[in-house]
């Protein structure tokens, strides 16, 4: 599968953003680690994204893509020196895999350069090319990518488009590599370029450059750097491979998807994956697999401990071997080793080291010299006779003490191996009290005790899972309300309210939700409902799934401690929902102004269920509708507004769960009546040996 883009991509990309020079940065986005979203707005096409992906591709985009709260400093520097700054010119640099974006701003110029290439970067510069941030920093053998040093382009390679018939004759006859593989490293082609390429002419990419019509070649060259450019994607097997922005001859019988642009065609093919960027940034940041980072039970962490410290000890015992081996080698070989040793010194003492250094690459037995240390790499004889064994050498030393240093070394590694084995018998014995304790947890109803950095980003609001794994957000103050509007109400979404003063804004996600985890951790237990977030669901929003919306919203306002039983929801278009206040009025912190006809459900019951679920292998308690929460979960409660507060129910939850009494207080609405259990708080165990 082609990963990333070439030369000739950058090259129709960079022609297709010219459409955009002109435009203003109005702001910029870093939703995953290695991805930059730039939004340009111009009169005649609106608002539209620029895709940076480093490393792999750069393209145009108009979806739906979440980003987080509080940007990371990359995209915050990013916003500080292009926000409303105006795009004036988009280069591809030589006919390497490297962009540059201009942007004018009122303090001046700024570039920003964009590498497709490797593990590739982001580098923004001011007007003079002095890096004011990178992505990130990066040491290279001839440059260095670090704030406030020059920025330095990797080594120009040959421009194609640069060349008249003459100089490509030139080039391609001094040439002592094949027809394909000159064209790929020597032109800067490429393999699959440089191949379609000799299929088009009709000559074999293995034969002799002495033997090849230079012509049609060049005719066939020609026509694919100047031919007319659009995208096109190519399958295999039904799944999309490559994307090309010209059909090469060696794709011509491949079934393909043709579209007006290169970034079209790009969209189309990672454009949702690109998308979900932020979701996977916050999956990978809670991934097990990730030792150090994330969640993980007590269990799980002394059994990844318990893993590194048995690699260490096998690795200590090869090291002693190896050490020991060796010094045995150097005594047997003895006479081999000492005459090697004298004649490095009688060379050096006779010639000088710049001198011996050249000459020993001459010298089988002798690989290298380090005139600093005064030590050489030389070869031991195997069992024929030949170079076998490589040893370090001291000049200064005789053959017994440089066998001797080997046993040393030997012996210090046995030594810290001796440590290695107390340490892991301690782990050992702490594995096994902690699966001990939590089979105790897990006997009692209680969860596995997750361990996390970072709360998932829906914590920090009222949620839901309703019908096809729609996520409900909900404000739980003024400045969350804002918050729900501002960042996770997009086209397609519902946004709910309750017919009462204070009700939060409430957000019925359109593609964002959940999907069943169907490789949950092993802490999760079987009877646990397990899902993961994703930004992409399969099912459509109607109108049962808007009625449990409201009876949540309801739920989750001052209609649940305000005495009655009933209430009124409405929902609306997010287009419906504005900041903008009439003349003369004034709307405040958390307040939104609704224009339009509003869709409403009245007489709800309030009454709703909170059960035990798993999202993204943490358990969590869940508030949703008692049809849906006894549908979805194994163990939960039906509650509706009581006397008995809401304090003393989260205990007792806490109790028969172990989750933390932080977690359960926000999820409870206020002072409950519990009207059925079924096993959240009195759990009976399903296990025979209980």
């Amino acid at each position: 599968m082609k990963d990333a883009m070439s030369g000739l991509d950058l090259r129709a990309i960079s022609r297709e953003l010219e459409d955009f020079i002109g435009g203003h940065c109005r702001k910029c986005y870093q939703p995953h680690y290695e991805q930059i979203v730039l939004r340009i707005r111009t009169k005649e096409k609106g608002n539209t994204d620029i895709v940076l992906v480093r490393g792999k591709r750069v393209y145009t985009s108009n979806r739906d893509r979440p980003m987080q709260m509080n940007p990371p400093p990359f995209a915050m520097a990013l916003r500080k020196n292009l926000s409303n700054a105006r795009l004036t010119k988009i280069d591809q640099v030589g006919f390497d895999r490297i962009l540059k974006f201009v942007f004018e701003t009122g303090h001046g110029n700024y570039h920003l350069y964009v590498e497709v290439f490797r593990e590739g970067n982001i580098i923004l510069t001011d007007e003079e090319d002095t890096i004011i941030q990178p992505l990130t920093h990066a040491k290279y053998a001839d440059r260095t990518l670090k704030r406030g040093v020059p920025y330095v382009p990797p080594p120009a390679a040959l421009d194609p488009y640069s060349l008249d018939f003459d100089s490509f004759c030139e080039i391609m006859k001094s040439s002592d590599r094949n027809l394909v593989r000159t064209l790929g490293g020597v032109v800067s082609l490429g393999s699959a370029i440089a191949t379609a390429i000799c299929d088009h002419s009709g000559i074999s990419s293995e034969t002799e450059i002495t033997d090849v019509d230079l012509e049609l070649i060049w005719n066939s060259l020609n026509e694919l750097l100047h031919g007319e450019w659009k995208g096109h994607l190519f399958y295999k097997d039904d799944e999309i491979e490559q994307a090309w922005p010209v059909i090469l001859s060696t794709l011509e019988e491949r079934k393909r998807l043709d579209f007006e642009t290169m970034s079209e065609a790009v969209d189309h093919w990672v454009g949702e994956h690109d998308a979900g960027a932020l979701a996977r940034r916050e999956s990978e940041a809670l991934d097990v697999a990730s030792p150090g980072r994330g969640y993980s039970t007590e269990v799980e962490k002394l059994e990844r401990r318990l893993a590194q410290q048995e690699k260490a000890l096998g690795g200590f015992s090869s090291k002693v071997e190896s050490q020991q081996n060796m010094g045995h080698e150097i005594q047997n070989n003895w006479t081999h080793v000492e005459g090697l040793i004298s004649q490095i010194n009688d060379a050096v003492e006779s010639k000088g080291f710049d001198s011996v250094k050249k000459l020993i690459k001459e010298i089988e037995w002798i690989k290298t010299i380090d005139p600093s240390n005064r030590t050489f790499v030389g070869f031991l004889p195997d069992e024929d006779g030949n170079p076998g064994l490589q040893v370090t050498l001291h000049m200064d030393e005789s053959v017994h003490q440089n066998a001797q240093r080997y046993f040393t070394a030997g012996r210090k590694q046995k030594n810290k191996s001796a440590g290695a084995v107390d340490a892991l018998e301690e782990t050992k014995a702490a594995l096994k009290a902690a699966k001990k304790k939590q089979a105790k947890r897990e006997a009692s109803g209680q969860v596995a005790k997750v361990k996390r950095a970072r709360r998932l980003w829906f914590e920090n609001h009222r949620w839901s899972i309703l019908k096809g794994g729609h996520l409900l957000v909900g404000g739980r103050d003024a400045k969350g309300n804002d918050s729900i509007v501002k960042k996770h109400l997009s086209l397609g979404d519902r946004y709910l309210h309750a017919d009462i003063h204070g009700a939060p804004s409430c957000s019925l996600r359109l593609n964002q939700g959940f999907e069943v985890d169907k490789n949950p951790p092993s802490h999760i237990a079987e009877e646990m409902p397990a899902f993961r977030l994703v930004d992409k669901i399969d099912s459509e929003l109607d109108e049962n799934i808007t009625e449990s919306a409201a009876t949540l919203a309801l739920a989750w306002s001052r209609a649940w401690n305000g005495g009655g039983a009933h209430g009124t929801v409405y929902w609306v278009k997010p287009g419906q929902v504005s900041k903008s206040a009439e003349t003369g009025e004034y709307v405040g912190k958390g307040a939104f102004v609704i224009r339009g006809k509003r869709t409403w459900y009245k007489d709800i019951d309030l009454k709703i269920g909170v059960g035990l679920v798993a999202i993204n292998g943490i358990p969590l308690l869940m508030a949703s509708t008692p049809d849906n929460i006894s549908e979805i979960c194994t163990r939960y409660l039906i509650i509706s507004p009581g006397i008995e507060k809401k304090e003393n129910i989260a205990n007792k939850i806490y109790k028969s769960t172990g989750l933390s009494v932080d977690d359960i207080l926000p999820i409870l609405p206020g002072n409950c009546q519990i009207i059925e259990d079924c096993g959240l708080i009195k759990f009976q165990s399903t296990n025979p040996n209980q």
